[in-house]
């Protein structure tokens, strides 16, 4: 991360075969500025929003994956 709101960010999606599914998971990890608040802004209110970000996120892929619509993203 260059530059942002956050002290450090990093984001992987890791994908495996089960059976004759897909299984992706998130590698999510970050770390917020600002000492005790910045931990307390993180503890009482980020930590959740983010989760709620990613689980919207990764719905409208798998929404996207299990249609036609993914072909869209191909060139």
């Amino acid at each position: 991360m260059i530059e942002g709101a956050f002290k450090s960010i990093h984001h992987d999606n890791v994908f495996e075969r089960s059976g004759d599914k897909t299984l992706m998971t998130d590698q999510f990890s970050y770390e917020v500025p600002g000492g005790v608040i910045g931990a307390l802004f993180n503890t009482l209110i980020l930590k959740r929003y983010m989760k709620r970000l990613l689980t919207k996120r990764n719905e409208v892929i798998k929404a996207t994956a299990e249609s036609n619509e993914w072909k869209r993203f191909l060139a």
